[in-house]
């Protein structure tokens, strides 16, 4: 049974980046699509970001050009780079592991079936 666990989390200043990582154990993501999706209180969880099992990306249109998303399926891991952070970036952030073999990055949580607890972003103004 495979764990994500995610770290990287924290509380930044508006304008201010951080690097969120995502790390595979008990099996493997290599083939699969890995996806980071975000909740803040009271709201529903949102698709942030999520790259291909060969690399092709997709990420919400409010986070363009803002974050990155990368993987090292050598490392069984997935990063997200957050720069120009704003304080509605405030969430837990989650990574999940979606379809395997599947060419376009899936955004619909429903897709997705193994997911890590979760770490927290604050940004403040």
């Amino acid at each position: 049974q495979v764990q994500l666990v995610e770290s990287g989390g924290g509380l930044v200043q508006a304008g201010g980046s951080l690097r969120l990582s995502c790390a595979a154990s008990g099996g493997t993501f290599s083939s699969y699509t890995v996806g980071w999706f975000r909740q803040a209180p009271g709201k529903a969880r949102e698709f942030v970001a999520a790259i291909s099992w060969v690399g092709g990306t997709n990420y919400r249109d409010s986070v363009k050009g803002r974050f990155t998303i990368s993987r090292d399926n050598a490392k069984n891991s997935v990063w997200l780079q957050m720069d120009r952070l704003k304080p509605e970036d405030t969430a837990v952030y989650y990574c999940a592991r979606g379809p395997s073999f599947a060419v376009a990055p899936r955004t619909s949580p429903y897709e997705y079936d193994h997911w890590g607890q979760g770490t927290q972003v604050t940004v403040s103004s």
